[in-house]
């Protein structure tokens, strides 16, 4: 089942924060993944989104891939940099299975 990267950050240190995008995108290309959305600044539709925050999301095949490249010495410099480049929450999540045409149906009832 495909799994998701969600990034929220807030640059810290742009000369860090470029370094740092550089080498993610490495690691990313190597273990598969991809870039969904890539630095965008969201607009909030309903709730508050912080101002400066950006949101970044990355696919990958399934969650052992994802988690083989956040481990990876080929994140491992990225990662280090993020802790002073970035202020960031990182959370990573399942997609859902595909059933049919509609895809999988939310289970908020939307």
């Amino acid at each position: 089942m495909t799994a998701y990267v969600i990034s929220e950050s807030e640059v810290l240190d742009e000369e860090l924060a470029a370094s740092y995008r550089t080498l993610a995108a490495a690691a990313i290309r190597h273990h598969g993944g991809r870039y969904v959305v890539r630095g965008a600044e969201p607009e909030a539709a309903d709730g508050l989104w912080p101002a400066g925050r950006r949101l970044v999301v990355v696919e990958f095949a399934d969650m052992d891939r994802l988690k083989a490249w956040y481990a990876s010495p080929e994140y491992a410099e990225a990662r280090e940099l993020a802790k002073k480049a970035l202020k960031r929450r990182l959370l990573f999540v399942e997609g859902t299975p595909e059933q049919g045409p509609r895809g999988g149906e939310c289970p908020c009832g939307s």
